[in-house]
Parts: structure tokens; C-alpha cells; sequence
């Protein structure tokens, strides 16, 4: 049985489509199912990297939300958690798997993470499985708010050790340019990790781009002559 911490749920669980899980389609409904597919390719190219306001980095993106997009409101991020919340116990319930459900909010976005239980399967190779499942969840979200959300889903502290590791790497990539005068191509990563090394970089005073198309984009430090003299911040 799923228990879920946080905000109480009084509501009561949301609906349930014929799947038994809210947002989850049938195999027999090839429309529906194409919706989904667009919907979902949707919301990955409208990726994390427009998580918090920045400069752009020198390849012109921009790590910042557009400052026409109205910011929710508190009643609302509660709102996108407990919905959230919802769908993945109704999916760990489907996949028979044991786990607690936390409710937060950092900052203006909503936070739901599974914790109490290791559930690698719910991570997969380099987070692939987790970053697939909260595409899912901010589906469901949409489909019964209507608006896009931005909610971020972790599980067994996964996010938050991922982030350690990647802002090291950032570091020690900053530093190694610094020394060498080198530029530094990292490997491959999701914009929720572009992030966090773009954040290390310039936190030790250097800037750093992204580079490549999407799933092979990866972030590229930059020597301190090489960088445009920007503000610095950055994304991918």
C-alpha cells in the first residue's frame, strides 16, 4: 500500500480513466495514444532549462522562464502535487512496488518525490526511466489543469544525489580550463543536468554553452577568453 505524506488529500483521489490510472491510455486507443506522443514531445522540447531566471549563455539560450509566463500561485502548486501525487501512487500501485509519497514546494515549482523504498526501477540507466515518468506526471497534471507545469518528480533521493555529482564535475571541468586553457565538451546530458553543471561553471567565474541536439546535447566550458562578456549564468 502507498501511503502519501504532505498535504491532505481531501478531495479524495483523482478520477480514473478506464487504465485504473488518471492520464494513462489504453493500448486500443491508437487517437488518444497519438495525443499523447505529441503532447508528450511537447513538453520535452519546453525542457528544465527554463527552471529559474539567468543570463543566456553564450550560445544564446536562456535558463529563465519567459517573463510573460505568470508565476502559480501557492493554492496552485499545492493543487499540481496533490494531482501529481495521485497518478504516481496510482502507478506504483500498478507495478506493485512499495513506497511513501512526499509533497514540496522549492521555490515556484512543485516537488514529488517517492521515497522509503529503493526503486532502481523506477530510475533507470542515467535517470532515463525517472526523467520518461515525470514527463508522465506533468501530462497528467496538464490534462486536469490545463496549464503546463513544471513539477519535478524524484525518487529514493535520486535528483539530489545526481546534483552533488554533477556540480563537482562542473567544477572540476571550470578548474582544468582554467588551468589549461583548453576547452572542456562533457558528455551527453539531460537539461536538468546541463543546469546544474552550468550553475557550477559559473560559479567559479568561467561561462560554459550547450552544444548538439537534443538527446546528444551536452554542455562545452569555455576558456576565460574565449567567453562573451555576458552575465554570468547559463543553460543548456
Amino acid at each position: 500500500m502507498v501511503a502519501v505524506t504532505g498535504d491532505d488529500n481531501s478531495g479524495g483521489p483523482a478520477p480514473m480513466d478506464s487504465t485504473g490510472i488518471d492520464g494513462v491510455i489504453s493500448a486500443d486507443d491508437p487517437a488518444a495514444e497519438q495525443d499523447v506522443t505529441a503532447e508528450s514531445a511537447e513538453y520535452l522540447a519546453e525542457s528544465d532549462e527554463a527552471a529559474a531566471p539567468a543570463a543566456p549563455t553564450a550560445d544564446g539560450d536562456h535558463d529563465g522562464a519567459d517573463a510573460s509566463e505568470d508565476v502559480p500561485s501557492a493554492p496552485d502548486l499545492e493543487q499540481e502535487s496533490e494531482i501529481a501525487a495521485d497518478y504516481i501512487e496510482g502507478l506504483l500501485d500498478v507495478a506493485d512496488l512499495d513506497g511513501d509519497i512526499d509533497m514540496d514546494i522549492d521555490g515556484d515549482r512543485p516537488v514529488v518525490s517517492v521515497v522509503g523504498a529503493t526503486l532502481t526501477e523506477l530510475i533507470g540507466p542515467k535517470g532515463e526511466v525517472l526523467e520518461a515518468l515525470q514527463e508522465l506526471t506533468r501530462l497528467a497534471v496538464h490534462r486536469q489543469t490545463g496549464a503546463r507545469s513544471r513539477i519535478m518528480l524524484d525518487v529514493g533521493g535520486y535528483r539530489a544525489r545526481r546534483r552533488q555529482e554533477l556540480a563537482e564535475l562542473g567544477r572540476i571541468a571550470a578548474e582544468e580550463v582554467s588551468r589549461t586553457g583548453v576547452p572542456q565538451r562533457l558528455e551527453a546530458m539531460t537539461p536538468f543536468e546541463r543546469k546544474v553543471v552550468h550553475d557550477a561553471v559559473a560559479a567559479v567565474g568561467l561561462r560554459s554553452e550547450s552544444e548538439g541536439e537534443e538527446p546528444a546535447r551536452r554542455v562545452v566550458v569555455l576558456p576565460a577568453e574565449d567567453a562573451i562578456m555576458e552575465p554570468a549564468g547559463g543553460q543548456g
